[in-house]
């Protein structure tokens, strides 16, 4: 297989095949450092999202576009969930045609399948791109009853508040929704696109 490279407007690049190097029409070409399937820069700054894929062991469901998996301990909600996309990819505006096309269902039936296993009223979404610019979606179950009372954006201070220390949520049912949620996606998985 050849090597595809393809670059986005933050100079990062997502290498199809690892064990490769970059062509020489890549502007940065040199001074590349490469990780598991990702190059960048090496004056650009790390992509955190980028770096978790490239060392992710631990996917709820993936695919060849699609990513999820559990947000990082400690936990604000039982399930917190995140939907990144494999391509390095600002947002969806910056979508191929691929992407966009099975953005939707694909985040129509992970959300519909967190809401049922985790018990939630609704799943919130939340994406602004600003710790990272590589696409990254927060889906969190919003139940019956929340720490803190938390609604609407309150809830999504949850994390902030659980690093803190301010509040905890058991570790057995954080652990127990994601593997529900891993289990039910492993027998119902969203639309191939």
């Amino acid at each position: 297989m050849q090597s595809q490279w393809r670059s986005c407007a933050c100079a990062f690049a997502v290498v199809v095949d690892l064990g490769c190097e970059p062509p020489a029409s890549w502007p940065f070409t040199s001074g590349v450092r490469a990780t598991k399937g990702f190059a960048m820069p090496e004056n650009s700054p790390p992509c955190g999202v980028c770096a978790t894929l490239a060392t992710a062991k631990d996917a709820i469901y993936e695919n060849d576009l699609w990513h999820v998996r559990s947000a990082d301990a400690p936990y604000g909600v039982p399930g917190w969930t995140m939907l990144m996309s494999k391509r390095h990819v600002a947002g969806p505006a910056h979508f191929d045609d691929r992407e966009a096309a099975s953005f939707g269902p694909v985040l129509r039936h992970v959300s519909r399948t967190l809401e049922r296993v985790s018990g939630a009223l609704r799943v919130y979404l939340a994406a602004m791109g600003e710790s990272h610019p590589h696409f990254h979606a927060h889906l969190v179950p919003r139940t019956a009853s929340m720490p803190k009372d938390a609604k609407a954006w309150g809830v999504f201070d949850l994390q902030r508040a659980a690093n803190a220390g301010e509040i905890t949520v058991d570790l057995e049912k954080a652990t127990a929704a994601i593997d529900a949620l891993r289990d039910a996606l492993a027998k119902d998985p969203p639309p191939k696109f």
